[in-house]
């Protein structure tokens, strides 16, 4: 059976609310295009199943009775809440532009979601990563200054698949960093990235120049900027050469780089910006893993517990 047609009073808000997250609000293609189809989603089944043909005849339990809907259909908590989160901005909107009185999702209770600790990897498996390309090619004098960038700064994949020369101060050691929202932030590299880069853009880069090359910092073979596939590749080829048993995300690499520097001593607000994370909740994710590597550091080392432990392993009479 085909979806019913969404009236165009209806279908003319979701696209205006589109414009609004892009244009003021500078949000991503992938968040739009999640967003609107979300809300297309929901105004088709607002229309097949409740006769709703306009946003204003949208009550509180309409909206109730569309996310209870999606409860039977599999979904994951997080995909639950960004429908809810879809449907929230479009009352919200709706509302600041005088199309509806009264925001329908303002009752709303959405499902809880539960942050999951990311992976990362220890201290000594970034050691091996780090030193897996050698040789003096310009591939290996490439994936070098990636992978001790990418460490260093933690930057996104995308982020760092982006990057330009331009972006780059090695004499000041730090790059300009354009993330979600075309939000910009400096992010400091530290020495050991500087000098692989160093190498890299005076024996390594120039090889990878073609005639239509621009101004990327990292290249392919083609004489193009490295693409985020290439990225994850190029990630996954050094950890098996490593012995890095357990499979490696390039994002590890991102959440290595915040953990380690908590573990450090670095203030997490320090952290928050270098990340680029809009709100410090989402860095807060990393306290958590610091307190699980403080808690076993201590049930291993400290006497009590040595202790308590010996005594487990006799043998009673």
């Amino acid at each position: 059976m085909d979806a019913p047609a969404i009236p165009e009073s209806m279908r003319a808000a979701i696209e205006d609310f589109g414009n609004v997250l892009t244009l003021e609000r500078g949000r991503s293609g992938h968040t739009l295009a999640g967003y609107e189809n979300d809300l297309r989603q929901c105004a088709a089944w607002l229309v097949a199943k409740k006769g709703v043909r306009d946003w204003r005849e949208v009550t509180s339990s309409h909206a109730m009775d569309w996310l209870y809907s999606l409860s039977g259909d599999n979904f994951a908590v997080a995909s639950l809440a960004r429908k809810l989160s879809a449907l929230r901005g479009l009352a919200r909107h709706l509302v600041r532009e005088e199309l509806i009185e009264d925001d329908f999702t303002a009752l709303l209770q959405g499902p809880k979601r539960v942050r999951r600790v990311p992976g990362m990897l220890t201290a000594e498996e970034v050691e091996k990563l780090l030193a897996a390309p050698t040789g003096g090619d310009a591939f290996a004098l490439r994936d070098r200054a990636l992978l001790e960038l990418f460490y260093a700064s933690g930057l996104r994949v995308s982020e760092l698949a982006g990057l330009t020369l331009q972006q780059v101060d090695l004499d000041n050691g730090y790059l300009r960093v354009f993330g979600k929202g075309a939000k910009e932030r400096v992010v400091p590299i530290g020495g050991k990235a500087v000098e692989a880069l160093r190498v890299y853009l005076a024996s390594g880069r120039p090889a990878f120049v073609r005639t239509k090359t621009g101004s990327a910092l990292f290249l392919s073979e083609r004489g193009g900027a490295l693409s985020r596939k290439t990225l994850w590749f190029i990630v996954q080829k050094y950890a098996a050469k490593a012995g890095i048993a357990r499979g490696v995300k390039p994002h590890q690499l991102r959440h290595s780089f915040a953990s380690h520097l908590l573990g450090g001593g670095a203030d997490l607000r320090a952290i928050q910006e270098m990340l680029g994370h809009a709100n410090l909740a989402t860095t807060q994710i990393y306290t958590a893993v610091e307190e699980k590597r403080l808690v076993e550091q201590h049930a291993r080392f400290h006497p009590r517990n040595r202790d308590q432990a010996s005594a487990d392993g006799k043998t009673r009479v």
